[in-house]
């Protein structure tokens, strides 16, 4: 059984349990707001400290700062090491701080005029309240990139199952307190989101003194390790982050074309980021580390290796959880979104939504590799080009398709560029690295694709039996109508693939025993 897999698999246990909070988050939220104008404005308000959470906590900061981090320990020790992850620190409290500051005195001075009337009022507001986030969650990022350096993966994912577990607190216990009305009711959970950045920044600081952390003040302006980072992480903001970047002008131009298309799209985006996370994410945040590493100790052939066996095991979950989403995207959204607020119609909305964006899943996630490839190469340029091209795509296709085809336009636009950036990402890297060791994932992909495709057939024909027979209409009727095709559709793949000889099977189903029997029972 691979090391990758081991780690990457306990972080994904840390992760799906932060994902499965987020989703009962999101189903809370919609019971409380529905896909309304009010839920649109507080996603937008969200949207935009939140993205210094995905381009830093999943990207830009954490890239080209890990390779580093790992060279000072490696060739400098581990007082310089600490030395630089302090410069940094610092740094990045004095940005962002500066950053809410700004944020708070422009958003006072544009409420003041009276110009911003209605959801944009609102959004302001709330954007307003939750900015301290900003500087919260750029720190969380920051704690959590270097357990990640020092081999620790699971308490640094465990921190953002905390942050769900608040900001649904502020649903059941915060909200009913700012009011009776929707519109102010919302303001208790601006109010926990940055209750929540607090828990999640401070949870990690036990462990890393245990590491021997401790922080002190480093000017950074006259540091050489922060104008490194600075200097590489600025084209790394695009780069890295291409699908939320790509989310955001969406929404942003989404928000005033008509009410509820980005809240119903925003389910739709959740449930996508279950299967993304819990296995993508986990992936690529493992793989930044360990191919710096080799990258510093100029060990190419294990390089391609080991990003070659990555993207295997990503292609082989991901295909099917792609799959899966698009076959059953009603019965799911409907299982899990649709009571009180959230109404049949909402459903559909989003399910519209998520059955276009699930053909995307496995790019989206291949994006966030091949990225981790490049930085841990020192190269943050190529996947930069790479994005601005494929933002200026996005941005033309979400433009064109929204008008019409509303949410479903941006599910598509979505999907369209992400696979053309994992395949431009994928083609440059193979001309740096002269060749990928790609050999085994392009031998058995004609078979799992073609596993995925029988489970899939598998799965519609079962949810189609399934609503002709008993239908939908109590919660046991819309468990079984989701986890029944899911079920058998899973088996038809895992069977189809070990029949086959798939190696990502057998080291999927090799890590049930092993964890089963626990490390007391002894090999002989």
């Amino acid at each position: 059984m691979s090391q990758m897999l081991k780690s990457s698999g306990a972080m994904a246990v840390a992760t799906l349990a932060s994902r499965v909070l987020g989703l009962a988050r999101e189903m809370v939220y919609a019971a409380f707001m529905g896909a309304s104008w009010v839920a649109d404005a507080f996603i937008m308000a969200f949207m935009i400290p939140n993205l210094f959470r995905r381009l830093l906590g999943e990207g830009a900061l954490t890239a080209a700062f890990i390779p580093i981090f790992k060279e000072k320990e490696k060739l400098a020790g581990e007082p310089e090491m600490w030395r630089a992850a302090n410069a940094i620190i610092s740094g990045l409290v004095l940005t962002a701080l500066g950053l809410v500051i700004l944020a708070v005195i422009g958003i006072s001075i544009a409420l003041a005029t009276g110009i911003p009337t209605g959801k944009t009022r609102l959004m302001l507001e709330l954007l307003c309240v939750m900015s301290p986030y900003l500087l919260l969650v750029c720190l969380a990022a920051i704690l959590m990139g270097m357990l990640n350096a020092r081999g620790h993966f699971f308490i640094p994912a465990l921190g953002a199952a905390l942050l769900n577990v608040v900001m649904i607190a502020s649903v059941l216990w915060l909200a009913p307190r700012f009011g009776v009305k929707l519109e102010q009711q919302i303001f208790g959970l601006a109010v926990g989101v940055v209750i929540a950045g607090l828990v999640q920044a401070s949870f990690q600081l036990p462990l890393l003194n245990r590491e021997g952390f401790r922080y002190q003040w480093v000017t950074p302006w006259s540091n050489e390790t922060v104008r490194h980072v600075v200097k590489q992480m600025i084209p790394g903001i695009i780069g890295v982050a291409a699908f939320q970047i790509n989310i955001v002008i969406t929404y942003g131009f989404s928000f005033w074309v008509e009410d509820e298309i980005i809240s119903s799209f925003n389910y739709a985006v959740r449930l996508l980021e279950l299967p993304q996370g819990v296995f993508g994410v986990s992936l690529a945040t493992y793989l930044l580390p360990t191919l710096s590493g080799l990258a510093a100790e100029k060990k190419y052939p294990e390089f391609r290796s080991t990003l070659g066996q990555g993207l295997g095991y990503l292609i082989f979950v991901n295909l099917l959880a792609s799959v899966l989403l698009l076959v059953l995207a009603e019965p799911t959204i409907r299982l899990l979104f649709e009571r009180r607020r959230f109404d049949s119609y909402d459903t559909s909305r989003a399910a519209i939504a998520l059955a276009w964006l699930a053909p995307g899943l496995v790019a989206f996630s291949m994006v966030n590799i091949l990225a981790r490839g490049f930085y841990a190469l020192g190269d943050l340029k190529t996947p930069m080009k790479i994005s601005v091209f494929c933002l200026g795509l996005n941005a033309i296709l979400a433009i064109a398709l929204v008008w019409h085809f509303r949410q479903a336009g941006l599910g598509a636009a979505n999907t369209i560029t992400s696979c053309i950036n994992a395949a431009l990402l994928l083609f440059a890297l193979r001309k740096k690295l002269a060749r990928l060791n790609l050999g085994s994932m392009l031998r058995h992909l004609p078979g799992v694709a073609g596993a995925a495709v029988v489970a899939g057939v598998a799965a519609w024909l079962a949810v189609r039996q399934w609503d002709l027979r008993w239908g939908h209409e109590s919660l046991p009727l819309r468990l079984g109508e989701v986890f029944a095709p899911m079920l058998a559709a899973g088996l038809i793949y895992f069977a189809i693939c070990h029949w086959l000889r798939v190696p990502y099977t057998r080291d999927l189903l090799g890590l049930l025993p092993r964890r089963s029997g626990g490390q007391s029972t002894p090999r002989v």
